[in-house]
């Protein structure tokens, strides 16, 4: 009962997400449009960089609202009403209109643009646009109302909020007495002193947000790398399928291994000789002057694999000489195919010229 309890303990603990997710799992993850993504940083950028736009461009948007309403108010205010007229009227204020919010077009396109970039690089996925009934599930639904996702929004948008009134009422509460003075200034300077407060709430917001922005960018990052997080078991699965499982892998392996020394075994009977150890190495040798510049190593083994080449060599009629230096040192520095070492020539030269004096052969 103990043993069982403790294999269930461990299956429990290898199932638990503890571990980072693997390149494969976030490269699938990224291909199904799960990233890390604020919508509140392209957001609070366009807002900032808007009312920047106000003081940067302030005699652009001053040309254009006044040729704007000058058109109304001086041009157009006593013609003649016709189909042709109004049109002609129209057209110029979408025109002039369609100016002056030009650059606040601009900044909107390039800052969403630039934001989403930023987070996410290039990115084309329709994963999200695919049917997912699941999303209309009401178990689910009511979960993620309750959800520590929704709990850090709640948190998040009041928190906005009362930094926005806090902000707002700090800005008017300071320029109270210029407020209660308005009634004795021209209307330009009423323009002016709301245009500049507006400016400046404009500013300050956009600051926050930008600030909250951040706290939410990386609060997602969180969440996301949360969620991506696998157990022992899920790499172990994920190794499976991407390297294939290593039992079915090594006996593959294990199969190879057994061709290749049979592969190997074939080709003792047309060594000319086996240099031994005599009992751990086993270098079967072969050489063939018109068709080889030095002997060739054709097979080679140790222990049981030497054994069965000295067994092969028996059966075959193969010369075997013991030389347990030059043995080691062929089973150490060569592969089976390689030709012997330079540096062995002398040794394995006197042992090939005692093999043809013992099959009477003239090299």
């Amino acid at each position: 009962m103990t043993k069982y309890r403790w294999t269930l303990d461990l299956q429990m603990f290898s199932q638990e997400k503890t571990e980072r997710a693997t390149p494969k799992k976030r490269q699938e993850a990224r291909k199904k449009g799960q990233i890390a993504k604020s919508q509140e940083i392209p957001a609070a950028f366009i807002l900032l960089f808007v009312f920047l736009s106000f003081i940067m461009l302030g005699g652009y948007y001053k040309v254009r609202l006044l040729h704007m309403f000058g058109i109304l108010l001086e041009q157009k205010l006593l013609m003649e009403v016709t189909t042709s007229n109004v049109i002609d009227l129209f057209s110029d204020l979408m025109v002039q209109g369609f100016m002056l919010l030009a650059p606040i077009f601009i900044i909107t396109v390039l800052i969403g643009l630039l934001g989403n970039y930023m987070q996410v690089g290039l990115l084309f996925t329709g994963e999200n646009l695919k049917l997912n009934l699941g999303k209309l599930n009401p178990v689910k639904g009511f979960k993620n109302i309750f959800s520590m996702h929704s709990v850090v929004e709640f948190i998040k948008n009041i928190l906005k909020l009362v930094l926005i009134g806090l902000v707002v009422y700090m800005t008017i509460w300071q320029e109270r007495d210029r407020i209660l003075g308005l009634a004795t200034v021209s209307i330009g300077n009423i323009f002016s002193f709301i245009a500049s407060v507006t400016i400046k709430l404009g500013l300050e917001i956009g600051s926050i947000l930008v600030a909250l922005a951040a706290f939410d960018y990386f609060y997602k990052r969180y969440e996301h790398e949360k969620s991506l997080k696998m157990s022992k078991q899920d790499i172990k699965d994920e190794y499976k399928k991407s390297e294939g499982d290593p039992l079915i892998k090594g006996k593959i392996r294990e199969r190879q291994r057994r061709m290749a020394l049979q592969r190997m075994m074939q080709q003792v009977p047309k060594a000319d000789v086996v240099i031994t150890n005599p009992t751990h190495y086993a270098i079967a040798l072969q050489y063939d002057g018109s068709k080889m510049e030095a002997p060739t190593i054709i097979a080679k083994g140790m222990d049981f694999v030497a054994l069965r080449i000295k067994d092969i060599a028996k059966e075959h009629g193969v010369i075997m000489m013991e030389n347990r230096p030059l043995a080691r040192a062929l089973y150490d520095r060569t592969e089976i195919g390689d030709t012997v070492p330079a540096d062995l020539f002398q040794a394995v030269a006197e042992v090939l010229a005692y093999v043809y004096k013992l099959k009477n052969k003239v090299k």
